[in-house]
C-alpha cells in the first residue's frame, strides 16, 4: 500500500498520481488534502510519514508546490526518509543508496508526465542492500551529532 499526501498546490498532481496507480493496479491510501482549499502541508507530510514508519503503508508519495516543505515535514518523523526528486536518476539513486521510503514531488517544478516517470522509477527500484549504504542509513537513524 502506498500512502499519498499533498497540499492544495499539488492536489491536481496527486489526482494524476492516483489515476496512474489505479491503472497499474497498485493500492494506495489518500491522507489528504481532499480539495484545493488552502491548507497546511506539514499535516499531510507527517501523516504519510507516520503511515510508512508504522508499517501501515509500504512507501509514501508526498507533494506540494515545490516538494521542499512537505519533505521537510515528513523527515521530522523518526524513521522517515523522504527524498525530493525532480528526475528519474535521483529517484533511482535514493532507492538504491538511501532506501528512501517516501518520494516528494514539486507540482510547480515538474510536469505530470515526468512526475509519473519518477513515481514509476521510485516504486520499481529496490534498495541495493550494500553494506556501506546500510551503514549510512543507520547513521541517519541515530540521534545526535555524527562527527567523530
Amino acid at each position: 500500500m502506498i500512502a499519498l499526501g499533498s497540499d492544495q498546490a499539488a492536489f491536481g498532481l496527486k489526482q494524476e498520481v492516483m489515476k496512474h496507480l489505479d491503472e497499474l493496479g497498485l493500492a494506495y491510501k489518500d491522507f489528504g488534502s481532499y480539495d484545493e482549499a488552502p491548507c497546511d502541508y506539514p499535516i499531510y507530510g507527517k501523516a504519510v510519514a507516520r503511515a510508512v514508519v508504522s508499517g501501515e503503508c509500504d512507501r509514501g508519495i508526498i507533494m506540494c508546490g515545490t516538494g521542499i516543505g512537505i519533505s521537510m515535514a515528513a523527515n521530522k518523523v523518526k524513521g522517515a526518509r523522504a527524498a525530493l526528486c525532480s528526475d528519474c536518476f535521483s529517484a533511482e539513486a535514493t532507492r538504491l543508496h538511501n532506501d528512501a521510503n517516501i518520494l516528494a514531488l514539486g507540482a510547480r517544478v515538474i510536469g505530470v508526465g515526468l512526475a509519473l516517470k519518477i513515481v514509476d522509477t521510485f516504486l520499481n527500484t529496490e534498495f541495493s542492500g550494500a553494506e556501506r549504504h546500510a551503514r549510512r542509513i543507520g547513521l541517519l537513524e541515530e540521534d545526535g551529532d555524527y562527527a567523530e
